[in-house]
């Protein structure tokens, strides 16, 4: 293969949208049977890696209908034609070698001033089955069928985080609430318990942007700001309190103030926050002495602040560092014995219970006063949440006595094959006749197989979505996969709130 190097571009970003492909996909326009005027194809996440997952928040198309579709193609729109011809050949002719891709297909985009596609979707914040389509494209002008392929790349890479993160946050979600309705009858604390730390551990920030906004269907607790601007641009509308925070030391903070220093600077902070609630990161050195002669030295400045002081600690096994290492069983024994426990075996709910006390809910359950607290947020992962769930209830604390940060340990130890999302090609016309397209590999356990024909989704008896594949005109008209962006422009769009709503009402309706 031949080789050159390319000019360097001279109208900035205006060929960019058409280089976010995968390289194979350039040459597909030569490789489609002649004639093929239409391609259909859909978005389905096929299957779980997570266990007791089976089904998937529809989440980010919205955004990416906007982001990419118009936002990224205007500069192409915008630039003259003659140039974006030029510097597509140029970067075609050095990445595949000269004349190996035409660019009349290039140019007549570009005259068509728009990207002629149709995505039909459920709205946002659908839990959406497991081998259920969530959204269709497909081209509205014969010549440009090899455009709704072409941006699987794109597509594929902007959606499927988002979505999936959506989908986590909501088991969290669930997981909080049922915990929280069995220890305390109430689930009113819910909404910050889940708190998004996973800004610095994603790849980028558009995916920290993406994902933080994924977290916030289920949750109102982030440290993503980022997020906010996302949904403020991609989701608009009377959205109400979309995320919040509060108050938050980190190591260099307390570092900064010494080790001898560190009640000195819990002072500090107590007075520069006199109301609200105050966040202190607390295993900089040694934990346990903060809970057991730092904290009983200020009770009585902590007990008279009007607000809560959140003890953080962010090092060593999460589950332990909570809830301590003895069971309740254990802790009765040792107590009856005479034995000491120490700290460690305690952990950091029980010793703040003993220091500052509280009250016990109806259902039994103790229940830390309200000027203290506890987060966590180091590698949290849903077995470790349900386990300190489960754990401080063994021990006889509600569930809302602490709160857990959620990081990339959750939100970016993930792929596009956690729930397998792809999209798939299942019909086309060629000569003017509709095709049925299939892949069904021999080799494969069944996950690949894709559906067939065009399709429709439709609420069975049940109330769940279900496919209906080969789908006639009539069928397509009722599905629930209806036109949200057409030509060029948004034709359905919805609101943070709204993509809230339709999560909440899924997820009872469940």
């Amino acid at each position: 293969m031949t080789t050159t190097t390319a000019a360097p571009l001279t109208t900035a970003a205006a060929i960019a949208p058409l280089l976010l492909t995968d390289g194979y996909k350039v040459g597909h326009i030569q490789q489609y049977p002649p004639h093929t005027t239409r391609v259909y194809s859909n978005w389905t996440n096929r299957g779980s890696r997570l266990p007791g997952v089976d089904h998937v928040v529809h989440f980010g198309l919205q955004a990416f209908c906007q982001e990419f579709l118009i936002e990224a193609f205007a500069p192409f729109f915008a630039a003259e034609e003659d140039e974006v011809a030029r510097q597509y050949q140029e970067v075609m002719d050095a990445y595949l070698g000269p004349g190996a891709v035409s660019t009349d297909h290039i140019r007549a985009l570009h005259r068509k001033g728009y990207l002629p596609l149709r995505f039909c979707a459920v709205p946002e914040g659908t839990r959406v089955p497991l081998r259920v389509p969530s959204f269709t494209i497909e081209n509205t002008e014969p010549e440009f069928f090899w455009l709704v392929n072409y941006i699987e790349s794109a597509l594929s890479a902007q959606v499927w985080h988002p979505s999936t993160t959506a989908t986590i946050a909501l088991q969290y979600r669930r997981l909080l609430e049922e915990a929280a309705l069995r220890t305390t009858g109430s689930t009113a604390g819910v909404d910050f318990q889940g708190h998004d730390f996973s800004f610095r551990g994603q790849t980028s920030i558009g995916a920290a942007m993406a994902s933080g906004a994924g977290h916030l269907t289920s949750f109102l607790g982030t440290d993503s700001i980022p997020a906010l601007e996302w949904i403020r641009r991609y989701y608009p509308g009377e959205n109400g309190l979309v995320g919040a925070s509060v108050p938050a030391t980190e190591h260099s903070v307390m570092c900064a103030g010494g080790q001898d220093g560190e009640e000195e600077t819990f002072t500090r902070l107590l007075e520069t926050y006199p109301a609200g609630v105050l966040s202190v990161v607390s295993d900089t050195w040694d934990l346990w002495a903060v809970l057991t002669e730092i904290l009983p030295a200020m009770k009585e400045r902590i007990m008279a602040r009007d607000g809560k002081l959140v003890i953080r600690p962010d090092s060593g096994d999460p589950v332990d560092i909570l809830c301590g290492t003895l069971s309740a069983e254990e802790r009765a024994a040792r107590r009856a014995a005479g034995e000491a426990v120490t700290p460690s075996e305690a952990g950091v709910v029980e010793l703040l219970w003993e220091e500052f006390g509280g009250t016990v809910t109806a259902q039994g359950y103790r229940e830390l006063d309200e000027h203290v607290g506890a987060i966590y947020g180091d590698s949290i992962t849903l077995e470790r949440a349900a386990a300190i769930l489960e754990r401080l209830a063994a021990k006889g604390f509600a569930s809302t006595t602490v709160v857990l940060g959620i990081g990339s340990f959750t939100y970016q130890y993930v792929t596009r094959d956690t729930f397998s999302s792809a999209i798939k090609a299942t019909w086309a016309e060629v000569d003017g006749v509709g095709r049925d397209l299939m892949k069904d590999p021999v080799t494969d356990s069944g996950t690949k197989r894709s559906a067939t024909g065009r399709l429709a989704v439709i609420r069975g008896a049940d109330g769940e979505l279900e496919l209906i594949q080969q789908a006639t005109e009539e069928q397509e008209a009722a599905s629930a996969l209806q036109v949200v962006w057409e030509d060029g422009r948004a034709v359905r769009t919805q609101s943070f709130a709204e993509v809230r709503e339709q999560l909440r009402e899924d997820r009872e309706d469940a």
